[in-house]
């Protein structure tokens, strides 16, 4: 059942990239990008942890208010690696988790919804795949726990899909948005 898989939003980088603190920054609609990032996430799931860098009172309050349990990562400036690592440290009993990244807010509700079930169902590792691209976010079972909690630097959990790689089920999905990133202001707009 979905509801035993956790959504964790990692939401603790610096912005170096886009010059100001993307993820509170507007997309032409007016939502905050980590906030419809969030939204698309809890559509999906009801259990979703946001991980935050210390000293981000505002963005911690908007993720609260969007349904998040927003933990801190003291370590967020050694990398995705330490954020994931709390995240899942921070989960509790759960079979797996959905992981997307605050900064890809275009991810359609029902293709983290297709992830979480594929891990429901018992799959090991399950990422989506837009015309032949594997994007995010990315599922991974609860029996990679402490391989997740051990993680640091700036992978994020690439090594251990890596290791794992003959695993990961790749799910074709008609959505652009798993494959689209803001890094830079021009980014902003949606593929279409």
């Amino acid at each position: 059942m979905a509801a035993d898989i956790c959504g964790i939003l990692l939401a603790a980088g610096a912005s170096k990239r886009f010059g100001s603190d993307k993820l509170l920054h507007p997309l032409p609609g007016g939502t905050p990008v980590a906030l419809a990032a969030l939204a698309n996430l809890r559509a999906a799931l009801p259990h979703v942890i946001a991980v935050v860098r210390p000293g981000v009172p505002i963005l911690e309050h908007r993720l609260s208010e969007g349904g998040a349990t927003v933990i801190q990562c003291v370590d967020a400036d050694e990398g995705m690696g330490a954020s994931l690592a709390t995240a899942v440290a921070a989960s509790g009993a759960v079979t797996g988790w959905v992981i997307a990244l605050a900064d890809m807010p275009y991810i359609r509700p029902e293709t983290i919804a297709k992830i979480a079930a594929d891990l429901a169902a018992g799959a090991a590792m399950v990422a989506p795949a837009y015309k032949g691209q594997r994007g995010h976010p990315v599922g991974i079972s609860a029996r990679f726990r402490s391989q997740l909690q051990g993680l640091r630097g700036d992978e994020g959990a690439r090594s251990v899909l890596k290791e794992h790689a003959g695993l990961i089920e790749l799910i074709d999905v008609d959505d652009p948005g798993v494959c689209q990133d803001i890094d830079t202001p021009d980014d902003l707009r949606p593929v279409r």
